[in-house]
């Protein structure tokens, strides 16, 4: 493995490779995945071996260990996958509309969303504009802002129950 993460060794890959491989697929044949998802399952795992060589440290972590790690990583990766709900079916056709006391809930409900945005402090309603009408990721806020991940993700969330009692 040091060879592969050293000097991007081939043959050192290809003994990694021969030796990993069949055992990544059996691992995940066991954990309920059929053969043909298994095999490219396995194949990924060692494609990724390969990419991400230069972050193997062998202080941290065996091969063995660092390899089955990936293929565990990817097999909750496929079961998320598997598990996302389908889109509704869409309708087709007009709908109907709706009543008109239901309207006016909607639009006293909005007001009143829109009053309680208002009243945050000027730090907190312009991250929950950015994250919620410039539909962006806190990550991306805090590039954009220069402040911390974890100080976008607090006010968020103070800013959110703020909500959350303005609206009850």
């Amino acid at each position: 493995m040091i060879l592969i993460r050293d000097r991007r060794d081939t043959d050192a890959f290809a003994q990694v490779f021969a030796h990993f491989a069949p055992r990544v697929k059996g691992f995940l044949m066991k954990s309920g995945t059929d053969a043909t998802t298994a095999e490219e399952c396995a194949q990924d795992v060692m494609t990724t071996l390969w990419r991400k060589a230069h972050q193997f440290d062998p202080s941290r972590a065996s091969v063995a260990t660092w390899i089955f790690t990936i293929a565990r990583n990817r097999r909750i990766d496929m079961l998320r996958r598997e598990r996302r709900p389908e889109p509704e079916e869409l309708t087709w056709g007009p709908e109907p509309e709706p009543e008109q006391s239901q309207v006016m809930e909607i639009q006293e409900e909005s007001a009143r969303l829109v009053e309680a945005i208002a009243a945050l402090p000027h730090t907190q309603r312009s991250l929950i504009e950015q994250a919620y009408f410039g539909d962006m990721t806190q990550s991306e806020i805090a590039k954009l802002t220069g402040l911390p991940l974890g100080t976008i993700k607090s006010r968020l969330r103070l800013a959110l129950e703020r909500l959350r009692h303005a609206m009850k």
